[in-house]
């Protein structure tokens, strides 16, 4: 009978144990989140939009066209209406003195931006610095001296899949949100700009938590959750947070960003297109353009050429040419594995600024009062910024202290001054140079495909 016994509880035992194991190896995510939700807060923003006409865009439908078309005349001559547009989003603190990690998209176009604390405070947020291809911002509040709890910044190149990951944001405005899951994969290019490399996490992230720190069992960020997938669940991105504090210094120094850039146009290398030129394995970048007078093609790239390596880290896809060569100090030299005629060289480029592609030819300096450069609308610079404007003045730096900082960013278009069409860069300054001190100019600015009224005091 006590064999009988004894043996039943050796067989619940070993029944039992995997369930223990398990249990045993789950964190303590209720201290780590105590600890870390103070260094986590909530923005909210809001911003003039204007409407020309009671009707919702994308009203027009093949269907319906000639009827859209009849209140296109019907409401034509009417009063524009303003409204204010509400969003919400999260960031975290960087520094003791008041720097806030964020998503460019939270504070885009933003006229308003309030920071609340863990402890409901409530700050007006500052832009300081705004890097769009990232889809980072970096804001500042002035907490007059007192020192503020900060979120440690780790590293992701060691972040590996299946690891544990801790997301703390606002989502659809539940302040202090804390959701667990872990590393689902690397490396995830989504669509979304030049340098995608997402951390993708079945951490729970919702609209809301854009901005927002996403954390390691350490308590440290290793990434900035920024996209999810519409309609599925437990499908997250973030930002790596190595992609972050690489532009941090320059946008807290400068509030934007300059990357490297040598000036070629690449596609990927596919397994036929290996074979043809005699590569062994389908890998790399294929230069299939050559700018003229680009640090390429001072450096002796050729169309056909395959970069397989930038400064001995192998190219294993695409995307990890525009990235590398990103991270680059403008001026450096670089040393370029290629694969031409069927054999390997190397090629010595010095890193140029991706201005030299992009940046308006005819640009102004910084306006004294104003604080802003301005140029005129080029090819260049409508794909650079995917502009749909085709007159008006392109803004293409913000001073962070300037009367212009946490209102206009480089890409915007200046239409109009107090009611003024500005049809080019000289017109601008033309106006900006008639004002007096201290006047209030009304400017009405189109950022990518929305118009808005922001107002810049002279000083």
């Amino acid at each position: 009978m006590i064999r009988l016994r004894c043996r039943s509880l050796c067989l619940l035992l070993f029944l039992l144990l995997p369930a223990w194991s398990a249990l045993a190896a789950v964190p303590d995510f209720v201290e780590l989140a105590a600890s870390l939700k103070p260094s986590v807060v909530n923005i909210s923003t809001s911003r003039q939009v204007r409407f020309r006409r009671p009707m919702q865009p994308g009203f027009r439908t093949p269907q319906d066209d000639l009827f859209s078309q009849f209140f296109e005349r019907f409401f034509q001559g009417m009063p524009e209406e303003m409204r204010r547009q509400r969003s919400l989003g999260s960031g975290f603190i960087i520094s003791a003195d008041g720097y806030i990690l964020t998503n460019d998209h939270v504070v885009d176009g933003a006229d308003e931006i309030q920071v609340r604390l863990v402890d409901g405070r409530s700050f007006t947020g500052t832009v300081k610095g705004l890097d769009p291809k990232l889809d980072l911002a970096l804001i500042k509040i002035d907490v007059g001296g007192e020192k503020l709890p900060v979120a440690r910044l780790g590293s992701s190149d060691g972040l590996r899949v299946g690891e544990w990951v801790m997301a703390i944001g606002n989502p659809f405005g539940l302040e202090q949100t804390v959701t667990v899951g872990i590393v689902s994969a690397k490396g995830r290019v989504i669509g979304a700009g030049p340098y995608d490399d997402f951390i993708q996490t079945d951490a729970s992230i919702n609209p809301g938590n854009s901005g927002g720190p996403l954390f390691n069992l350490r308590g440290e960020v290793v990434g900035i959750n920024t996209a999810i997938v519409a309609g599925g669940q437990g499908i997250g991105f973030a930002i790596p947070v190595d992609a972050a504090k690489v532009v941090l210094p320059q946008l807290r120094e400068t509030g934007r960003v300059v990357r490297g850039w040598i000036g070629v146009g690449v596609q990927e290398v596919t397994e036929e297109l290996a074979r043809s030129f005699g590569l062994q394995e389908a890998r790399g970048a294929l230069v299939t353009d050559v700018v003229a007078d680009s640090p390429a093609a001072k450096a002796g790239l050729q169309r056909g050429d395959v970069i397989l390596a930038v400064n001995g880290k192998p190219l294993q896809r695409l995307d990890d040419l525009p990235r590398q060569i990103a991270a680059l100090p403008v001026g450096q030299n670089a040393r370029l594995s290629v694969f031409r005629d069927g054999r390997a060289r190397n090629l010595s480029v010095t890193i140029g600024s991706q201005q030299e592609e992009g940046e308006a030819r005819r640009s102004t300096g910084p306006s004294q009062m104003l604080g802003l450069t301005v140029g005129d609308i080029s090819p260049e610079a409508v794909r650079l910024y995917r502009l749909t404007a085709e007159r008006g003045a392109l803004v293409t730096a913000v001073e962070p202290q300037g009367p212009a900082a946490g209102k206009l960013q480089p890409g915007d278009v200046v239409l109009e001054i107090d009611g003024r069409t500005i049809a080019n860069a000289e017109a601008m300054r033309t106006a900006v140079a008639q004002a007096k001190p201290k006047q209030v100019l009304r400017v009405l600015a189109q950022r990518r495909e929305q118009m808005f009224y922001t107002t810049l005091t002279v000083p």
